[in-house]
């Protein structure tokens, strides 16, 4: 498994949306923007009066999104024994003779339940594409929404909303703000970001990686670990030069904590093989920030030295 980058400019690469489709899109922004100023105006005045904090909290643990994942986790206190089950079965797992006859029942179920997800999900599109064109594809509703459709230039793009550029706003001070707070596990976490940030590819071995650091921060709950990530990476995108410049003041005093950490982002980033100069550059820099030295060996992968600069190197006798 491989997640790549991607840009717009990939997206314009397999070819524009032709003026048909943008009148229709514009017919889509523009029915959203009145369905919530009306919504404003009329619905939520009331629902801000009867929605209290603890009705909302349970209707996001509700939601049915949320929900079926939340059923099958161990949220939910009937699935205690599955951990049981699973543990037991980890311990008496074995390999089975390549005739075995369920081997070759698991693979034609397996191809089958392919085959009829991606017989569905094409079904599942091919419906909604024809629904949304015949619906903001329709002259009449193109006209009602302020939309020539005899125009043969594409529409104006649509303005940007104020409250979301205010929220946005809002968001990036507060950011700014918490740059230098945070310990050793957010220095980790943004020092990891920032080596990887060349790279414009991960694969599992680095979800592999990552989740090792999961388990060595086993007090943090995975949505906090989530969070944190997003957020630490939020901070080198609005200002990767004092994000950076802010990690050795979150670092502790303990050189061996330090060095520890510095090994576990070489053993992440190393996950992949081969270091790219751009690689070995910004480890070298969170080296430094680490009071750590790294030297690079003869295949281009960094070695992690074994003595942090504080401290002098011992002398052969």
């Amino acid at each position: 498994m491989r997640c790549e980058a991607r840009t717009f400019n990939d997206i314009r690469a397999l070819g524009g949306n032709s003026t048909a489709d943008e009148r229709c899109f514009a017919v889509v922004d523009r029915v959203s923007q009145a369905n919530l100023a009306l919504y404003r105006t009329f619905m939520q005045p009331f629902v801000r009066a009867l929605v209290t904090p603890a009705l909302a909290d349970v209707t996001h643990h509700l939601h049915p999104l949320r929900l079926q994942y939340e059923l099958f986790s161990n949220a939910n206190p009937a699935m205690a024994p599955v951990a049981g089950w699973a543990d037991k079965v980890r311990k008496s797992r074995k390999p089975t003779a390549a005739d075995n006859p369920f081997t070759a029942l698991q693979e034609d179920v397996s191809r089958q339940i392919v085959a009829t997800l991606d017989a569905w999900r094409e079904f599942n599109e091919s419906v909604a594409e024809r629904v949304f064109i015949s619906a903001y594809g329709s002259e009449t509703i193109q006209a009602a929404a302020g939309v020539d459709p005899r125009v043969a230039l594409p529409p104006r793009r649509a303005s940007k909303n104020l409250l979301q550029h205010e929220l946005i706003e809002r968001r990036i001070a507060d950011l700014r703000s918490r740059i230098s707070s945070g310990g050793l596990r957010e220095a980790l976490i943004r020092s990891l970001l920032f080596a990887g940030l060349d790279r414009a590819a991960v694969d599992e071995r680095g979800f592999e990686a990552l989740r090792r650091i999961r388990q060595s921060l086993s007090d943090l709950p995975l949505s906090a670990f989530k969070a944190t990530v997003r957020e630490q990476f939020d901070m080198l995108s609005i200002d990767p030069e004092a994000a950076v410049a802010a990690i050795p003041s979150m670092l502790p005093a303990d050189i061996a904590a330090r060095q520890r950490a510095f090994n576990l982002i070489c053993e992440v980033l190393s996950a992949r093989g081969r270091h790219s100069s751009e690689d070995l550059n910004r480890i070298r820099r969170i080296g430094s920030l680490y009071g750590i030295d790294g030297q690079v060996s003869s295949n281009g992968n960094l070695a992690i030295a074994s003595n942090p600069r504080n401290e002098p190197q011992s002398r052969a006798s």
